[in-house]
């Protein structure tokens, strides 16, 4: 008796383990990385859905700690010292809380990633910054909670939450200018044609020194005239027209023209083309 019972305890237990089903998480776990400047990004975060039900005031209340999503708690990782509203965060993972409110919503960088909803116990210690950011009302529904990455630029990006009706925007600042800076000044030890460009290109777009970019980009040009690249010598055209350099800027964007034409690159060619109509020289 003791044998069939062990027996169908056995049969029991493997029947169980196999008849296991696996089924889709009502909140899905999503995780994104995005470069910002030089900087790398990375968030990892549950999607909760609306469901038919009120969101903010009712699901989330206002005025109580919410862990910005679901399951686990919301988590970014910054692989650079960055600044959000003017507050530093060390490089790391921090998790993310906000306390909503109608018109606004407190931010929560905090240093213990560990969570599943808000800590047991809150330690002021941890609060690695706090940012207070404006609601906006969105004239459609969000149906699934959704934190994006939005109005990228080389130096700064605006982390974006929305769900229901309301999207809350927090910017953060990343220390691009300081890292490139401190690049270019390595390579100005022993430069070659690319550091060159690359550093007259950065100064163009940063809206740095364009005098200084003037002399990068004519002797990385001076550097590759034996076998000329035309979307450098479009570069070219670019700073000295910024610098006010108009005959130089025209001369670049004719070699730059020809070269594109030659290559059957068409896009250059337009690019080349409309610059010149704009300096008067078509």
């Amino acid at each position: 008796m003791k044998k069939l019972l062990l027996v169908f305890a056995v049969f029991t237990m493997s029947f169980s383990v196999n008849a296991q089903i696996e089924t889709p998480q009502p909140s899905p776990f999503s995780k994104m990385e995005q470069k910002v400047g030089l900087t790398d990004v990375s968030l990892e975060y549950s999607r909760p859905n609306m469901r038919g039900r009120t969101i903010f005031g009712d699901l989330v209340p206002y005025n109580k700690l919410w862990r910005t999503g679901a399951n686990k708690n919301t988590m970014i990782t910054f692989s650079d010292d960055v600044t959000v509203e003017g507050k530093t965060l060390k490089a790391g993972s921090y998790a993310i809380f906000v306390t909503p409110s109608e018109k606004s919503w407190d931010v929560v960088f905090y240093s213990d990633t560990e969570n599943w909803g808000a800590p047991r116990e809150w330690d002021e210690t941890k609060v690695a910054a706090k940012v207070t950011a404006e609601v906006y009302p969105l004239p459609m529904k969000i149906e699934t909670f959704t934190i994006s990455f939005d109005d990228l630029a080389s130096d700064s990006a605006v982390l974006g939450m929305m769900w229901s009706d309301v999207y809350v925007g927090v910017k953060f600042e990343v220390p691009t200018d300081k890292v490139v800076t401190a690049s270019i000044d390595k390579a100005m030890a022993g430069p070659g044609a690319d550091d060159y460009y690359a550093a007259a290109r950065y100064y163009l777009e940063a809206d740095k020194d364009i005098k200084q970019a003037v002399q990068w980009i004519d002797k990385a040009i001076d550097m590759t005239k034996d076998e000329p690249r035309f979307w450098w010598l479009r570069q070219q055209s670019l700073i000295h027209a910024k610098a006010g350099n108009k005959d130089k800027a025209i001369a670049a964007a004719k070699a730059s023209m020809a070269g594109a034409k030659e290559a059957k690159n068409d896009d250059y060619v337009k690019m080349n083309m409309d610059s010149l109509k704009e300096w008067g020289a078509l």
